[in-house]
C-alpha cells in the first residue's frame, strides 16, 4: 500500500486529493486546522487508512503534530504540502500581509524542512531505488507580483524558489527525494472571494485530476491547465517597466 501526508487537507484540492487517492487504494494522513472535515473521511474509510492530526502549520508545535502523523502513517511515499492562504489586499491592510506570509512562507517551511530531515534521517526507507516525493502548491500567481495581492504573489514566489534550492541541495548532497511544484490558476474553492469574477475558473475535482496525473508522471512542475502555461509563457516577457505600470488588472 502506497502512503501519503497531506497537510492542508481539511477542503479545496487538498481534500480532493487526499480522497482519490485513498479510494485508489492509498494510505493517506492528513493534517489541517478543522479536525471536524478529517473526522469526516476518517469516519467513511476508516483510522487505518485515513488517520489524521490536528495542526496549525503557523506554530512551533505542527511539528510534534507532524511527527505524530509520521508514527501513524510510516514513511509516506508522497508528502504534498498544500496548505496556505490568500488575499486581495490593495488597501495594503498590515495584519493580512504578515498573515499570508506566516502561513505560505513560515509555515511552509517549518514543514517541509522537517520532512526533508525526516527523509534523512531514514536511510533504511529511502534512498536511491525509493526516493520520497515531495509536492507543493504554489501558484501561477507566483510569476510575479501582483498589485492587488502582492503579499499572495510573493509568498508563492517564494515557495516556488525554496523548493528549486531545495532540488538543487538534495542533487549536491545525495538525498533522496525528488520535487514537485504545482502551480494552479483559479481553482474553486473556499480561498477565493465568492462574490468576484474569475477568469478560466477550474474545478476542485478536475484540479486534483491534473494534480494526481502530475505526481504519478514525477513532473518538476505541474501547471495546469494549457491556458495558464500559454499565459505564463507570455507573462515571463513582459518587461518589467511594462509590468509595474499595468493598470488593467482591479480588484472587481
Amino acid at each position: 500500500m502506497k502512503s501519503a501526508v497531506i497537510i492542508g487537507a481539511t477542503s479545496g484540492i487538498g481534500r480532493e486529493v487526499a480522497i482519490r487517492l485513498i479510494q485508489e487504494g492509498w494510505k493517506v494522513g492528513l493534517a489541517g486546522r478543522r479536525e471536524e472535515r478529517m473526522a469526516e473521511i476518517q469516519g467513511k474509510y476508516g483510522a487505518e487508512r485515513a488517520p489524521y492530526v490536528v495542526m496549525d502549520i503557523t506554530q512551533d508545535s505542527a511539528i510534534q503534530a507532524l511527527d505524530e502523523l509520521l508514527a501513524k502513517t510510516g514513511a509516506p511515499d508522497l508528502f504534498l504540502h498544500v496548505s496556505g492562504i490568500g488575499n486581495q489586499n490593495p488597501k495594503i491592510d498590515e495584519e493580512v500581509e504578515m498573515r499570508v506570509i506566516e502561513t505560505n512562507c513560515n509555515g511552509m517551511v517549518r514543514m517541509v524542512a522537517h520532512f526533508m530531515n525526516y527523509i534523512k534521517r531514514n536511510p533504511e526507507t529511502y534512498n536511491k531505488q525509493h526516493k520520497a516525493h515531495i509536492g507543493v502548491v504554489t501558484s501561477v500567481a507566483g510569476t510575479d507580483g501582483l498589485g492587488i495581492s502582492a503579499a499572495y504573489s510573493a509568498s508563492k514566489k517564494m515557495q516556488g524558489t525554496y523548493i528549486t534550492g531545495l532540488a538543487q541541495l538534495s542533487s549536491m548532497e545525495k538525498i533522496p527525494v525528488r520535487f514537485s511544484e504545482i502551480r494552479p490558476g483559479f481553482v474553486a474553492t473556499e480561498i477565493l472571494a465568492p462574490d468576484k469574477h474569475y477568469p478560466m475558473i477550474m474545478s476542485v475535482e478536475k484540479a486534483a485530476g491534473f494534480i494526481i496525473r502530475g505526481l504519478k508522471h514525477k513532473r518538476r512542475i505541474i501547471t495546469f491547465d494549457w491556458r495558464f502555461r500559454a499565459i505564463t509563457l507570455l507573462w515571463h516577457l513582459i518587461p518589467r517597466f511594462i509590468w509595474e505600470r499595468l493598470t488593467i488588472i482591479k480588484t472587481n
